[in-house]
């Protein structure tokens, strides 16, 4: 579906979706975004926005997630002001998965929020708050975003994991994968090196190794394929959302991963199924782990409006 980024589209049938939008609204607006096909419907519920004070449940998320009957995304975002006294961020980001759960970090949403915010308040550089961090992004030329992801945790605890383990090498297999690294980049990941990608079936898999009772929170599953010292392919299933076109966390985390296991260089091209990701590792200073930054576009699809007409 192409739709030019000022034409709104007016979805009165998302079954009942609107029973859980604020009685006092006629109309919940969003904007329809995705960084490499990694897609977002994203509401803006700051303080003077249309969408201000917007609360959704669970069932009303995946609702308008559905591909079928709703405007169809891997995530939902509401866009918040930040907490009381953050004099730091520019706005604080909630993120809710297409089954309506909230999770702490993605890494292409950020890049499309901070591209929205960047385009509203000018200058070089915006601060979005997560759950899991304070997060920079910065103009990057060409159309493409900078984020600085913070620092990877590869401690057990803050992955994390239901018992001590080693993180280098995990004790876990599904079908053809085996022996993964896991790290956290605001939200757990296990990456699977392999041979080949494409012999992998990640959609039968992934399920199952989401919810493995080691991972206390479930997990996003990475299979890589290592391609050069500074090239990789990726395919990641997110936790809530299945397999993506593109997961920014996971790209990191595989990057993480293989430079922690001697496999690639700490700044590697990251190919996924939507295009490339940019990933660099920096080099650890004295008293102070090394920062991921995560460049790749960010694109708006489309406008449109949530119609609370309909609410009893």
């Amino acid at each position: 579906m192409s739709v030019s980024s000022s034409q709104e589209i007016h979805s009165t049938g998302l079954r009942g979706q609107t029973r859980d939008i604020t009685r006092a609204m006629t109309e919940l607006l969003f904007t329809k975004m995705h960084g490499l096909g990694n897609d977002f419907v994203v509401i803006d519920a700051r303080d003077g926005k249309p969408g201000a004070g917007a609360t959704l449940s669970a069932a009303c998320v995946s609702e308008i997630a559905d591909r079928r009957t709703g405007v169809g995304c891997d995530q939902l975002i509401v866009i918040q002001d930040p907490p009381r006294g953050d004099a730091e961020a520019h706005a604080f980001m909630r993120i809710l998965n297409s089954d309506g759960g909230e999770v702490d970090a993605c890494g292409n949403a950020t890049r499309c929020v901070g591209a929205m915010l960047l385009q509203e308040l000018g200058g070089e550089e915006v601060r979005v708050r997560t759950k899991a961090d304070l997060l920079t992004v910065k103009r990057a030329g060409y159309g493409m975003v900078t984020v600085d992801m913070g620092t990877p945790r590869s401690d057990w605890e803050h992955i994390p994991l239901a018992e001590e383990a080693d993180t280098l090498h995990l004790e876990l297999s599904a079908g053809p994968l085996s022996d993964p690294a896991a790290v956290s980049m605001g939200n757990p990941h296990v990456t699977f090196f392999v041979n080949d990608l494409d012999a992998i079936p990640i959609a039968l898999v992934g399920p199952e190794l989401e919810v493995h009772p080691t991972f206390p929170e479930r997990v996003n599953v990475g299979v890589a394929q290592i391609l050069a010292s500074d090239r990789m392919r990726l395919r990641v299933w997110e936790r809530g959302a299945g397999l993506t076109s593109a997961c920014g966390t996971g790209a990191c985390a595989a990057v993480v991963n293989a430079n922690r296991r001697d496999l690639a260089k700490r700044r590697m091209v990251v190919v996924v199924d939507g295009g490339e990701l940019l990933i660099n590792w920096h080099e650890d200073r004295p008293g102070q782990q090394g920062r991921v930054f995560m460049t790749g576009p960010a694109a708006t699809s489309f406008s449109g409006t949530l119609n609370a007409s309909v609410v009893r």
